[in-house]
């Protein structure tokens, strides 16, 4: 499956839109990535333990999206929108929603 942002695939025609596809991906994190997140905010750096459960979310919605384009018959997604939100009444859940159009490929 082609995964792309743009609205085409260069050297390749579009020959069938499919409709638009989505997968989202919820992460909840818990008390010691809290508390180890805290600790960098304090002295600095980067928070590893945030930044995995990011890459996964990504990761989990994008193969979504990927699984239902290619019900529809579908050999590649264009125009892929990525987007991040925090939910729950602390924060303490991370959402990532995949979108684009699923297409037939030439």
């Amino acid at each position: 499956m082609i995964v792309t942002t743009t609205p085409n695939v260069e050297g390749r025609r579009i020959v069938e839109y499919c409709g638009v596809v989505a997968g989202e991906a919820i992460m909840g994190a818990n008390i010691m990535r809290d508390f180890m997140a805290s600790i960098t905010d304090v002295i600095g750096g980067r928070s590893g333990a945030y930044e995995h459960k990011l890459i996964q979310a990504r990761q989990v919605a994008i193969e979504e999206m990927c699984a239902r384009a290619a019900r529809l018959g579908a050999n590649a997604v264009v125009g892929v929108d990525l987007d991040y939100e925090v939910l729950g009444a602390n924060n303490g859940m991370l959402m990532v929603t995949a979108a684009g159009t699923a297409v037939k490929l030439e």
